[in-house]
């Protein structure tokens, strides 16, 4: 019976997050920005931000030219902001920005209201 309780609640999960991406306030994605967004933000989570270089080499979103295309994407969006690294300015570092964790704030809610039930 748990696992039909986890599955339930899966499901349950998916169509509560359909629900938040058709709100108009929420960013529109495709599913490769959707994942280099999750993979980026994940990162910064676990307390490790990326640099441009490190997420163009991320494979969540194809070839480095199409993470790139995405990230600008991304960052056009207001969800991840490329700030230049006050050590080396040739280095610059992808951030979720306020955006970003308000997306995966309301995404969480529906977890946790998929749970619930």
């Amino acid at each position: 019976m748990a696992k039909r309780s986890v599955f339930d609640a899966y499901f349950r999960f998916l169509n509560l997050a359909q629900t938040v991406h058709a709100m108009p306030c929420v960013p529109k994605l495709d599913a490769s920005e959707e994942r280099l967004l999750e993979a980026l933000t994940a990162s910064w989570h676990a307390g490790h931000t990326l640099t441009v270089t490190e997420t163009m080499a991320l494979s969540v979103a194809g070839a480095p030219a199409t993470v790139h295309r995405k990230l600008s994407g991304l960052k056009k969006q207001g969800l991840v902001s490329v700030d230049e690294c006050s050590d080396d300015l040739r280095i610059k570092t992808v951030s979720p920005t306020r955006k970003a964790l308000e997306y995966f704030e309301r995404l969480a809610a529906c977890l946790e209201e998929a749970r619930k039930r």
